[in-house]
């Protein structure tokens, strides 16, 4: 553990505009060690914080729960690891503030000044590998400004943006001139919504409020109805206004990225590493017109000045005296100058080599950097993340060895779309796709109390269920985290799970690798976290949020995390319900079946749709049988059926589009034609107007030759993962 401390500390040496400390690995006599090449700087921060007591309950004994449709009764028999589950102390930020304030762009200070504990910790392998990434900052020399324009066309009075370094990363460079026109949160239904009251986006400067959908989405639906661009500022009514809780200042701009993707945008598909021969293409996902973040003073005159149509009563605001409206407004001038840097980042990892499944790995990370203090952002993760690393070795120190190995790892580049995260898995993806398990993230694990949400795969549901039965609520005495829920909602999944957002580190795992993944929050009951992305996201705000009970959280964001790390390295068969996807594709079905008269009028059919779904029910429960009645000493079965299971997210990845120009190629959590996501949106031009874009630049409408190839890489991939999860091809049975 020491060694990985040590890392850390380090790693907020680390900037793109000084000198840097590259660790090595070094064989031999002293591996383990590492040895420094180069360093400068000072020592890191005197950690701020104390301990608790943290408890992890070990699995309960066979027949104490209901069991869940997928997890094989002697897979209980890898689970004695009990006697080592009561851990301790997890590290909670309480005395103040823990990261330091730098520059956007550079590696930020983590909790450091020595390792936590003073016994002795194990890791079997502690590693960095450095990525060379394309990085878009602000140009002190020229920062972004807005300006009133006349109606002659001449440039008047500046609008001040308060903050300089607020910026949108990856906005289009270069100056537009538009009408101002108010468009609530830029969403596509937003836009219509707006286009339907007579107030055409075409050529417009858009006003946006934070919130719902991410920038990137905002600025990809402004450039799609054809506006000039955006504008993004917090509406002070999607905070909570309640007294006692802290609000965000008026003059605070919120910090965003607008790369509709995950990873560096100028090198998609291809991992930066330093003289890699990258192709000359940038990412699809790169905006063609400029962004920037204003406050909500700024947002406010802005809104003063506009005419026309009173905005709808759900757009309005708390920043006027009177009624928002559409616009069009005054005319305004935004200049962008933004420009790019090659930029060093640095993940940082950290292994327990498994017993008898080493080479797959059980994955955990934490993003790391941050836009301002981060406490929310990344700080709570980086913590948890560092104690639970400390936890699990101490165990290894007692005796416990897991069955997988755990891989541990600090992201760099998070705040930039997960730029580490992403450059790692483009690395080495050939090997990934084969070795890991699961990844679980806990970025934005704690902002708030009141609700848990868990961003997840399908095949993770189940397990969750079973933890969320094992962790105490934070904030309910007596009750556990499943027992809230339930109270709330009796369906508990409706109320927990939620799909992976793209901007999550997670989500590139699932939709670009094909590896479950699941990400955590605590969060507000109906507000969001007024300070994420802001230089207001420090340790203060984020305990006065919680009223004192950021301990209490984090804490069970750490039991969480660690009773899936256990169940998922421990377990002697993997605890993933490789059945759930078939009550998935059925539930999309249900969608397709609204137009299964449209397509019969045209002689087109989903059978074969409903034929593969089929097939891939039948082929889960022939491997459920299987491995019910297996002998359940005989490892070579055991790792047989794991292999088939890990890799039933990896089915669902379409092996007819090419990584390179379609990443995300999950068909029902990517991005592009061959998803069921585009699918439907294609159908549904059957019952419409307009043109497949939202914005209806062509026309388009509904592709019967499109149509028929959607459905047969929808179709295709579905039937390759039922022939996958049957095994042998001379065990596939299906009527396809």
């Amino acid at each position: 553990m020491e060694r990985l401390w040590g890392l850390f500390q380090r790693a907020q040496q680390l900037s793109p505009r000084s000198s840097q400390t590259v660790y090595q690995r070094v064989e031999g006599p002293r591996k383990g060690h590492l040895e420094e090449e180069e360093e400068d700087g000072e020592e890191g921060a005197e950690t701020l914080a104390h301990f608790c007591p943290m408890e992890l309950r070990g699995p309960e004994p066979l027949g104490s729960r209901p069991r869940q449709p997928n997890l094989i009764p002697w897979a209980a028999a890898g689970r004695r690891a009990a006697p080592y589950l009561v851990l301790t102390a997890l590290l909670i930020f309480t005395g103040g503030q823990t990261l330091l304030e730098r520059p956007p762009g550079h590696v930020p200070a983590v909790p450091g000044g020595g390792a936590p504990g003073g016994h002795h910790q194990k890791l079997d392998h502690v590693w960095t590998d450095t990525h060379y990434v394309g990085l878009q900052f602000p140009d002190p020399a020229h920062p972004n400004t807005l300006h009133w324009v006349d109606e002659a066309g001449k440039v008047g009075e500046q609008l001040p943006l308060e903050d300089p370094d607020v910026y949108c990363p990856y906005s289009a460079i270069g100056n537009v001139t538009g009408e101002l026109v108010y468009a609530h949160y830029g969403r596509p239904e937003d836009l219509q919504d707006l286009r339907a009251r007579g107030v055409d986006p075409v050529g417009r400067l858009l006003l946006v409020r934070v919130g719902v959908i991410s920038f990137a989405q905002k600025v990809t639906n402004a450039q799609d109805f054809g506006a000039q661009g955006v504008l993004i500022y917090p509406e002070p009514a999607d905070f909570s206004q309640d007294p006692p809780k802290p609000s965000l200042s008026s003059q605070q701009a919120v910090y965003g990225h607008v790369h509709l993707g995950t990873g560096d945008p100028y090198t998609p598909g291809f991992p930066s590493f330093n003289q890699t021969q990258f192709p000359p293409v940038a990412s699809s996902g790169l905006p063609s017109i400029p962004a920037q973040p204003i406050s909500a003073d700024i947002a406010s005159r802005l809104l003063r000045k506009l005419k026309g149509p009173v905005a709808p009563q759900e757009w309005q605001g708390s920043l006027l005296g009177s009624p928002y409206h559409l616009g069009p407004g005054p005319r305004l001038r935004l200049v962008v100058n933004n420009h790019r840097t090659s930029t060093p980042i640095n993940n940082i990892f950290g292994c327990i080599e498994g017993r008898s499944e080493p080479d797959h790995y059980v994955v955990i990370g934490a993003q790391r950097d941050a836009w301002g203090p981060g406490a929310a952002k990344s700080a709570v993760g980086t913590a948890i993340l560092l104690e639970l690393v400390r936890t699990f070795s101490s165990m290894v120190s007692n005796g416990f060895r897991p069955r997988r190995s755990l891989l541990f790892i600090s992201w760099d580049g998070g705040d930039f779309g997960s730029v580490g995260s992403t450059e790692w898995l483009e690395g080495y993806l050939s090997v990934l796709h084969l070795k890991a398990v699961v990844y679980v993230s806990l970025d934005n694990a704690v902002l708030g109390d009141d609700k848990f949400h868990a961003k997840t795969s399908p095949l993770l549901t189940s397990l969750i269920e079973s933890v969320l039965k094992q962790v105490d609520s934070p904030n309910h005495s007596g009750q556990t985290l499943y027992e809230q829920v339930v109270f709330t909602n009796p369906s508990w999944d409706a109320e927990v799970i939620r799909p992976l957002p793209m901007d999550s580190s997670a989500y590139s795992f699932t939709a670009f690798v094909g590896v479950p993944a699941v990400e955590f929050s605590f969060m507000e009951d109906d507000q969001a976290y007024p300070f994420l992305h802001t230089k207001e996201d420090t340790y203060e705000n984020l305990h006065k949020v919680l009223q004192g009970r950021l301990p209490a959280v984090a804490q069970a964001v750490a039991q969480l995390a660690g009773q899936l790390l256990i169940r998922l390295s421990h377990d002697r068969l993997l605890p993933l319900d490789f059945g759930r996807y078939g009550d998935v594709v059925l539930r999309h079905i249900g969608n397709l079946n609204e137009f299964s008269g449209d397509l019969k009028a045209r002689g087109l059919t989903l059978q074969w749709v409903y034929s593969a779904r089929g097939d891939y029910i039948r082929a889960a429960e022939k491997l459920r049988q299987e491995i019910y009645s297996s002998e359940e000493r005989d490892e070579r079965l055991t790792r047989m059926y794991n292999v088939r299971i890990m890799r039933v997210e990896f089915y669902f990845l379409s092996q007819y589009v090419s990584p390179a120009d379609s990443p995300f190629r999950h068909i029902f959590m990517g991005r592009g034609d061959h998803t069921l996501g585009a699918l439907l949106d294609h159908l549904r031009l059957l019952r419409s107007n307009s043109s497949g874009t939202p914005g209806a630049t062509s026309s388009t409408g509904f592709q019967e030759s499109r149509f028929r190839r959607q459905l047969a890489l929808l179709t295709w991939t579905l039937q390759g993962a039922a022939n996958a999860l049957s095994g042998d091809v001379w065990n596939i049975d299906n009527n396809f």
